[in-house]
């Protein structure tokens, strides 16, 4: 299976297939509200907007898997994203993106791209320290680790680059714009 055979649902349960964003670059996200990452959304808003014309899309699925920093309803979560970072990007049912109930689009990105480490400086350190109290045994695992990791799908459905919480969002950026 492939990227475009997954699909996710809406808040209000209608399934959203990836084969909708067919030929397009993909931001796969998993999201948060009560996170040191929540600013994320305004990077991400600001990439939809300059970019969506050119055929990029986001998914947005918030998860309250890390922390509890998800605990509002959708409609809630929604009317925080809108209110705070203006988005307007389509955001997805509030999902697990590990575990047993996880959304199984989740499971095929982790499959495709591992974890490869948090990268360097402060938040880096930070996540490492955090992550080694969880699962000590994180760094050998494609499990998502924390609130908005990102992934990157081509045109072609796939999957080019994971991103973790702790990346640069110019990084991120630059990696859609090269795609576009």
């Amino acid at each position: 299976m492939g990227f475009y055979d997954y699909s996710v649902q809406t808040p209000k349960g209608d399934e959203v297939s990836m084969k909708s964003f067919e030929g397009k670059v993909v931001l796969v996200v998993n999201t948060a509200t009560g996170c040191g990452f929540t600013p994320h959304y305004k990077d991400i808003e600001e990439m939809y907007e300059k970019y969506h014309d050119q055929g990029f899309e986001v998914v947005d699925v918030p998860c309250n898997q890390f922390a509890g920093q998800t605990p509002g309803t959708d409609e809630e979560i929604h009317s925080f994203c809108t209110l705070n970072y203006n988005t307007k990007f389509p955001q997805m049912k509030k999902s697990d993106v590990n575990g047993e109930n996880e959304l199984p689009l989740f499971r095929f990105l982790k499959d495709q791209k591992g974890f490869e480490g948090f990268g360097k400086g402060p938040a880096a350190l930070a996540m490492n320290v955090l992550l080694k109290g969880i699962d000590k045994d994180y760094k050998n695992n494609p499990e998502i680790k924390w609130n908005f990791t990102k992934f990157v799908i081509d045109r072609k459905g796939n999957v080019v680059a994971r991103f973790e919480p702790t990346a640069k969002m110019t990084d991120v950026a630059l990696c859609v714009e090269s795609l576009l």
